[in-house]
């Protein structure tokens, strides 16, 4: 292989590789501006489309939410392929089939895509399996506590909530605490610290009354 074709080669990965970084990074910031209302339509439609589709798995099933969905797409590209079949009749046409453009794409997945995701997702996998390990084995007590006092309040969240109902919630606080915290960032930022060194207060006299063998094991 020449040099000239091995410069342009590289070139060209590299392109693809910075093009592809670069719609990573598209796709982040989007999120982020979505639930910070940068652009208050999208932003609207987003919330407004997830909260119709938890409201409706609230009322109905899983199953029957999916089944309509799909039924009301059927129904709009049937009733497109239909109408469009007979404008080509009475215009006598030949434009062929309206969704040949989309027929003719690539819906499948590039392994090297896959793989990449897969281990993406496996690192976060073996991180949580990690923390997961360390708490219930108690090698620390005092996360362990923690734990334990979070799960006992969501004892008390789980019967006055059911699962779709918290999804609500999450949805509405995605879309409204943003926004809030924004404009409101150095009030809220001070009783955050005030709350963290009172939470922090509470665990070091906690951790004082520990028996001597546990604080030795902490420290270990």
């Amino acid at each position: 292989m020449d040099p000239m074709t091995q410069s342009a080669q590289i070139s060209s990965s590299q392109g693809f590789a910075d093009g592809h970084n670069s719609a990573s990074k598209d796709s982040k910031m989007s999120v982020k501006d979505l639930i910070h209302w940068r652009d208050p339509k999208k932003s609207g439609v987003v919330f407004g489309v997830s909260m119709l589709l938890l409201l409706s798995l609230a009322a109905f099933s899983v199953i029957s939410v999916v089944s309509y969905l799909l039924l009301a797409l059927l129904c709009v590209t049937i009733t497109f392929r239909i109408y469009k079949s007979v404008v080509q009749a009475v215009q006598k046409s030949n434009d062929g089939h309206p969704f040949k453009t989309l027929i003719n794409q690539d819906l499948s997945i590039p392994p090297e895509t896959f793989r990449k995701h897969v281990d993406s997702s496996l690192t976060y996998i073996n991180r949580a399996l990690k923390q997961l390990s360390r708490l219930f084995l108690v090698e620390d007590l005092v996360d362990s506590l923690k734990l334990a006092v979070v799960m006992w309040l969501l004892t008390y969240v789980g019967a006055v909530f059911n699962g779709i109902t918290i999804l609500i919630l999450a949805d509405i606080l995605l879309f409204a605490v943003p926004p809030i915290y924004e404009k409101n960032k150095t009030q809220i930022d001070q009783y955050i610290d005030v709350a963290r060194t009172q939470i922090n207060s509470t665990m070091a006299k906690l951790q004082e009354k520990l028996p001597g063998a546990l604080k030795r094991t902490k420290s270990e």
